[in-house]
């Protein structure tokens, strides 16, 4: 049955007050080479703020009668809203911060598909072009800040978290806010909402009032990870793997909390970038933090990546539990290092020139069985390569769990096969199987069905 909802018409604040003809056009297209089912997913999502599921194709299904129209007129553009879920309004008027994510996400969809893609300036079969590419879509969003010293603090971690990880992640936020420093996350709800939450406190408290809350998503997760309303930066890149290199361009440190199998996908990126030998000598401050409660979760991450990726690996990151003061002040005196490094090498402070980045790490991969099937999982490569091919077998997970496109795939062929070699896929199948045991697949209350099979 179909959820009843609200029809408004909303008018832009500040942004993307005006549009090609050419852009209108694309975002009323619903053909395969239009941007209208992309930007009708993209706004659903950010308009289901605070709805607790984590299916998008269950969030798309119960909004079937949702739409959404530009609407020309004289002065500019309107958005008008069909059906649209009831929570994003107050008395009959939008909220404002949820307003503003909805130009955002038509500002970044327009730029990305109707500008940058169809310039000849931009090879996005290149890693420079790439890069390239990222660099112009975060400043069109002004995430790019000149002027300012080091002080975004990227976090990761689950949705899917109890209530006692969701408090120790806002601890440490509310720590790192104490030390003027901003927070980025993947926008979402849980550990990405909690440092947030944290931040807004201790920054009140300092009298900061302009305190950088940036959101980073991308369209296939975004519905299953609506942005939290504390966001007051949204950005939203084309894919996944752009997505986590505009994590690394733009943060100065990253902190990971307790998550699932985004967040080891989102840990393997990390670490197989920074294991390329032109990175060994770049400083990036890593910390693993959580409570006591979650010691034997992150002594089964390191154990992990020390069996996959060796104690190289390992020596890229510092676990640090139950002490929100010393993770802090870890990422504070990181950061300073980070700034002195770019300083004497003469790389930008808002983003990240001098980080290498493999190619693999960037083409996007497409979670279809028999791209999973056919993944590398061997050691007779480097180990940074193998860490590219282990963070897209996590990705093709995440896809089976969540994302409309990848649950639809699993409905109809199956779960996804991994190959690869039994000193690899053994570890592999303990680290799933744990996160299954503790409820870090799904959002809790949620029966988890396997999106994939382990085959020896």
């Amino acid at each position: 049955m179909a959820n009843s909802g609200i029809n408004a018409r909303i008018t832009p604040e500040g942004t993307m007050e005006v549009l090609s003809r050419h852009e209108v056009s694309l975002l009323k297209d619903k053909s395969k080479k239009g941007l209208y089912d992309l930007f009708r997913q993209c706004a659903l999502a950010v308009l289901n703020c605070g709805n607790e599921s984590d299916d998008s194709k269950a969030i798309m299904e119960e909004y079937k009668d949702f739409d959404i129209k530009l609407v020309n007129q004289p002065r500019g553009i309107k958005l008008e809203v069909i059906n649209a879920p009831a929570s994003a309004f107050v008395d009959g008027e939008m909220i404002k911060g949820i307003k503003e994510h909805l130009f955002s996400a038509l500002r970044d969809i327009v730029h990305a598909n109707s500008v940058l893609v169809k310039s000849s300036g931009f090879d996005l079969e290149s890693s420079d072009g790439i890069t390239n590419f990222i660099f112009h879509q975060l400043r069109n969003a002004q995430i790019l800040a000149a002027g300012t010293q080091p002080d975004i603090v990227v976090c990761w971690g689950g949705h899917s978290i109890s209530r006692q990880e969701y408090d120790f992640t806002k601890n440490v936020g509310h720590e790192l806010g104490l030390r003027g420093l901003s927070v980025c996350t993947g926008c979402g709800p849980g550990a990405m909402k909690g440092p947030m939450k944290g931040a807004t406190i201790a920054h009140s408290k300092q009298r900061i009032n302009n305190g950088r809350y940036i959101g980073i998503s991308e369209p296939g997760i975004i519905a299953a990870e609506s942005p939290n309303p504390i966001v007051n930066e949204l950005t939203i890149l084309p894919d996944i793997e752009k997505r986590l290199e505009a994590f690394v361009r733009t943060g100065h440190a990253i902190i990971v909390f307790p998550g699932g199998v985004g967040t080891a996908e989102e840990i393997l990126y990390l670490l197989g970038i920074l294991l390329h030998p032109a990175n060994q000598k770049l400083p990036f401050p890593v910390i693993f933090a959580g409570s006591k409660e979650n010691e034997s979760y992150f002594n089964m991450i390191d154990k992990f990546i020390g069996g996959a990726l060796g104690e190289e690996a390992q020596k890229r990151y510092k676990i640090i539990i139950d002490d929100p003061i010393r993770v802090a002040q870890e990422i504070k005196s990181g950061i300073e290092e980070v700034a002195h490094y770019r300083r004497i090498h003469r790389d930008a402070y808002y983003f990240n020139w001098l980080l290498k980045i493999d190619p693999l790490f960037q083409q996007p991969f497409q979670p279809t069985h028999e791209n999973m099937e056919n993944l590398q999982l061997h050691r007779e490569q480097p180990v940074h390569i193998l860490a590219a091919n282990l963070r897209r077998a996590f990705s093709g997970i995440v896809a089976g769990n969540v994302k409309d496109e990848g649950i639809r795939r699993v409905e109809k062929f199956g779960p996804f096969e991994i190959h690869g070699d039994k000193s690899i896929l053994d570890p592999l199948e303990s680290l799933l199987e744990s996160f299954i045991r503790e409820h870090r697949m799904k959002l809790p209350g949620k029966v988890y069905t396997p999106s994939y099979r382990i085959v020896n």
